[in-house]
């Protein structure tokens, strides 16, 4: 309609609005735009295929038990109508209880937007990023971040973490709160295990929405920092509203800023952290005035940085194992018997014994695991064949495909203990040199298709490397110049 003010020409006009030309002599003769010419439909596309009689069964239903799902209607009135009813009907039968619930429904619960006041609470909260496609050391990196939020300005922190533990939030809330340099007074988190206990099945029965119990690691982090603790109601992530959202906008702007570094390959985690700081500084430098009110509002540090780690100390079992978090670990069998200190970080398990770190080792993330190190039991086993076959950890005992391959080579020929005892030497062998020397030599008698034996392997490996004498070039000695010195000297 502007371009037939300037010039009048239909053609043109509709060529600029992109439309037909019919088309736009119908909106020009009408004088009206396409949306003031849209009338609401009064009209049925298809038959309802439902039956006043049955919908008014339904609604009976609905109003007995308002909970009830469409599709556990439409189960029942299929059994009820046998053949009448089509699974592709179920969508129109949604619609029209979604209707009935909007007109005739119980109330709805109302959600309450909140007036944040600066400085009050911190919020934390932990959030997968795995998604983001980082490689470390050309290896996808499984992780997740713990995220702080100041409520009032948006003021964001996070760092890495493996798991929902006490040690990543220990470690993600403190690193906040060393970064603001200022402590607010509550700190918010939902009902995590990290933060508090879980509730007995019958209790939590008989008291529907009773709040989790903090526990005491949790409420030891809280004190050591002067905050007070609080938490959700049980499903009621809406009450973390703050945080839970910024989850998401945080994870756009990495996004963006991987795309834009190019490459999501980092040398190590490190790098990555410094990275996701990167990105949360210049983030949290837009926020400026409302950051420096909060700030104002809030009580500056005043203790010391807490250890990253939970301590125990464990009696190294008959096993050569030590339990750490519900998981089990092995160590030097010379440690059985012996009360050893064991530390738990989030990302790795230390033992140490008179001070002295004996293990340090990844930490498993979950229940019932277990860690073996045969160079840790292969003494005591190669002394006790017999007890491999049905040794709990025995798929530990196989360090790499190389190892099970010549095993079950091995038990071709040798079935049972002779078998075993056999993989036991080499096992022994590898214990005992280096095991990728060990593992190269079972690949070679593997691809020659010869017999597996350890004294195969050991020849293999223990075979003397021929040296190679190096050949020095000839030296030219000039000395001349060592006259011309001495002749300098004497005059």
């Amino acid at each position: 309609m502007q371009e037939m003010k300037k010039h009048g020409e239909v053609g043109r006009a509709a060529a600029k609005a992109d439309m037909d030309r019919k088309t736009a002599r119908k909106y020009i003769r009408a004088g009206k735009l396409p949306s003031e010419l849209a009338q609401p439909r009064s009209w049925r596309t298809r038959e309802n295929p439902f039956s006043p009689e049955d919908w008014a069964a339904i609604s009976a239903r609905l109003e007995e038990s308002p909970e009830l799902e469409a599709k556990t209607l439409f189960q029942w009135l299929s059994d009820q109508r046998p053949g009448v009813y089509t699974t592709g009907q179920l969508r129109t039968l949604q619609r029209h209880i979604r209707r009935w619930r909007a007109a005739h429904g119980p109330e709805r619960e109302v959600f309450f937007a909140q007036q944040h006041r600066p400085g009050e609470a911190g919020q934390t909260d932990f959030t997968s990023v795995t998604e983001l496609g980082v490689t470390i050391a050309g290896q996808l990196f499984a992780h997740m971040l713990c995220v702080f939020v100041l409520p009032f300005s948006n003021w964001q922190w996070a760092t890495i973490c493996l798991s929902e533990s006490i040690m990543a939030m220990r470690r993600g809330v403190q690193a906040a709160l060393f970064q603001l340099g200022r402590v607010p007074l509550y700190h918010q988190t939902d009902n995590s295990t990290a933060a508090t206990h879980r509730i007995p099945k019958e209790e939590r029965e008989r008291l529907p929405g009773k709040k989790r119990p903090f526990n005491a690691e949790y409420l030891a982090l809280m004190r050591h920092f002067e905050m007070t603790p609080r938490t959700t109601g049980i499903g009621k992530k809406e009450q973390n509203g703050d945080v839970e959202s910024s989850n998401g906008a945080l994870k756009r702007r990495l996004e963006q800023a991987l795309l834009l570094r190019g490459s999501r390959e980092f040398p190590d985690t490190e790098a990555w952290q410094a990275f996701i700081h990167d990105v949360l500084r210049k983030a949290n430098g837009a926020r400026g005035p409302r950051v420096k009110e909060e700030l104002a509002a809030m009580r500056p540090v005043r203790t010391e940085r807490l250890a990253e780690f939970v301590e125990r100390d464990v009696v190294v079992s008959t096993w050569s194992t030590v339990r750490a978090k519900h998981c089990a670990y092995s160590v030097p069998s010379r440690l059985i018997g012996e009360t050893v200190t064991v530390r738990v970080y989030d990302a790795r398990i230390e033992v140490f014994f008179a001070g002295t770190c004996e293990l340090r080792c990844e930490r498993l993330l979950g229940h019932g695991l277990h860690r073996i190190d045969y160079r840790h039991v292969i003494w005591s086993l190669i002394r006790k064949p017999a007890a491999f076959a049905r040794y709990v950890y025995r798929e530990e005992l196989f360090p790499s495909l190389a190892f099970r391959r010549a095993y079950d080579a091995i038990q071709t020929p040798h079935q049972g203990m002779p078998g075993d005892l056999e993989y036991l030497r080499i096992l022994h062998l590898a214990a005992s040199t280096m095991e990728a020397d060990v593992e190269i030599a079972l690949s070679m008698l593997l691809a020659e298709d010869r017999a597996i034996t350890s004294d195969a392997v050991k020849a293999l490996v223990l075979r003397p490397k021929p040296s190679e004498t190096p050949s020095l070039a000839t030296l030219d000695v000039d000395l001349a110049a060592y006259d011309a010195l001495i002749a300098e000297v004497g005059t």
